[in-house]
């Protein structure tokens, strides 16, 4: 007679439609896209700004990535503040990306590139990436949801385009009073002001869910009435119940999942969350590593390879990687109304690691001559299937994921957050660390562990196909 937390009740679908604010998803939706704006707006000229301020163009990958090594803190601090607030964590989100977008800018003129990476960090430090996701999932009807969760989808790749885009609309240069607006600070002082924005708007328009008022008020009725009584009774009943239980305990290994409460009880730590993980899914996190580390090789040293091997202006690398992200949404749409219908998520999953090995295969540089058309058509193919997979592993990672890590702090949005983080940040570094070598040997030297841990995934995939359901 007990209803388990994760089994949804009619009322509880009715208290949803009832307390669901279009506005405050909508928020949510403008706090992803420019969030994927503020990532990617820079990566057409940060090896210009790198430059400018003495560094080497390879620089860009510590730019680049500090703000992906300031979302693996943010991304727990803001899971935990959701627990609580919705309001004020994407209030704190606005304030810090404007506050780094602004540092972000003014380092040119003070010729600091120490400021410059500071300003990076704190944009990093304002990720609520977690906290919309978690949105979606707690305060939108479950009739929406899946519509909300391709808006979500829709948001980061319009940003993941618009970004470099912008950037290459922002090709001029002048001065008011002592401050200088040119291609490399135009991006930061443009998102300060959306920032700006985004926080009045945030202050007009957003509602709190009513759940947190409601679970407050449950809690004192609950302190207030019935805890001397359930006392009572756990003292005179609970304890023949549980000496017999530790007495069987050796029997039935399984004791605490037919626990209701063990078996539903949410995850404290990241060690016990870990714990939880399966085989399965560690493999398609393993995964959801592998193809954020390839597709942050791509985008990031892209201004650098192009410009080394074709001579191409910011204005081309601008405009590559905005096409390159507009491809996110028909392929999006021709998998889930077309390809989802004719095969298994686990082929479709195989299918795409292959591909993508492919287009990391045919990046490679051999012989003397590096044409335009190998690195866009791999680019293509790696990055297209990479996003494809992206999609087919997180439906498959909701599925094979315990129910224990779908609510509280450490739960499986944190954990894939932090998988795809940790992927950027070892991305970034592998080129600035290759950086090194050469720009002659740069594209090998960071495709290479993109091609190591892509064989590495197809293998666990292999290893763990017939539990992928």
């Amino acid at each position: 007679m007990i209803i388990p937390e994760d089994v949804q009740t009619s009322s509880e679908d009715l208290v949803d439609d009832q307390s669901y604010h279009f506005m405050s998803l909508m928020l949510n939706l403008v706090n992803t896209f420019l969030y994927m704006v503020n990532t990617y707006i820079i990566v057409p000229t940060a090896d210009d700004y790198s430059v400018s301020l003495g560094a080497a163009a390879t620089v860009c990958g510590v730019i680049i990535g500090s703000m992906a090594v300031a979302q693996v803190f943010s991304s727990v601090y803001f899971s935990a503040w959701s627990n609580r607030s919705y309001f004020r964590p994407l209030v704190f989100s606005s304030i810090m990306l404007f506050s780094g977008n602004v540092l972000y800018a003014l380092a040119y003129d003070l010729n600091s590139l120490t400021v410059l990476i500071l300003g990076r960090l704190l944009c990093g430090l304002g990720s609520a990436r977690a906290v919309n996701r978690r949105y979606i999932s707690d305060c939108v009807p479950l009739k929406i949801r899946l519509k909300a969760s391709a808006g979500f989808v829709s948001a980061s790749a319009l940003g993941m385009a618009c970004g470099p885009a912008l950037a290459g609309l922002l090709q001029t240069e002048f001065k008011i009073y002592a401050v200088t607006f040119n291609q490399n600070t135009l991006p930061g002082w443009i998102m300060s002001l959306a920032w700006v924005g985004n926080l009045i708007w945030l202050w007009i328009s957003f509602k709190e869910p009513d759940h947190f008022a409601k679970e407050n008020a449950v809690n004192t009725q609950s302190s207030d009435s019935g805890h001397g009584r359930n006392d009572n009774l756990e003292g005179g009943l609970a304890q023949p119940l549980l000496t017999e239980a530790k007495e069987r305990q050796g029997e039935n290994a399984d004791n605490n999942e037919n626990d209701p409460k063990e078996s539903h009880k949410a995850a404290t730590s990241i060690a016990a969350a870990y714990r939880l993980l399966t085989p399965s899914v560690k493999v398609q996190l393993l995964i959801y590593f592998m193809l954020k580390f390839a597709m942050e090789i791509l985008l990031s040293e892209s201004s650098v390879v192009t410009t080394f091997y074709f001579n191409w202006s910011t204005s081309t690398v601008a405009i590559f990687l905005a096409v390159l992200g507009l491809t996110v949404l028909p392929v999006n749409v021709i998998v889930g109304s077309y390809i989802t219908n004719l095969f298994q998520d686990r082929q479709i999953l195989v299918a795409s690691e292959i591909m993508v090995l492919i287009g990391i295969a045919s990046s490679f540089h051999f012989g003397s001559s590096y044409c335009v058309a190998q690195y866009v058509v791999s680019a293509l193919i790696t990055f297209v299937f990479a996003e494809v997979l992206e999609g087919v592993n997180l439906s498959l990672l909701s599925r094979v994921m315990s129910s224990r890590l779908s609510r509280g702090t450490y739960n499986g949005g944190l954990l894939s957050t932090e998988a795809g983080t940790l992927a950027r940040v070892a991305a970034d570094m592998t080129i600035t660390t290759a950086g090194y070598l050469g720009q002659s040997q740069l594209l090998n030297a960071t495709l290479l562990p993109s091609l190591v841990i892509c064989v590495a995934s197809i293998a666990a995939t292999f290893g763990t196909y017939n539990t992928l359901y």
